[in-house]
């Protein structure tokens, strides 16, 4: 599984909320977004150890 593919559906998820800083659910998805972006290599490494091919996961 690729991070891209997963920070993509986060992005969207955050997107389909309105820019709102004190709205609990847009300021946890922005900020795990950016803090997801930023780690990228990090995030790569850990799905790949845990997610493994025969794993069920979502069409992304």
């Amino acid at each position: 599984m690729k991070a891209e593919s997963l920070l993509a559906e986060l992005n969207r998820l955050r997107a389909d909320l309105d820019k709102d800083p004190t709205d609990p659910e847009w300021f946890t998805l922005h900020h795990v977004f950016c803090f997801v972006s930023y780690k990228m290599g990090d995030f790569q490494s850990y799905l790949d150890e845990s997610v493994k091919p025969d794993d069920e996961t979502p069409d992304f």
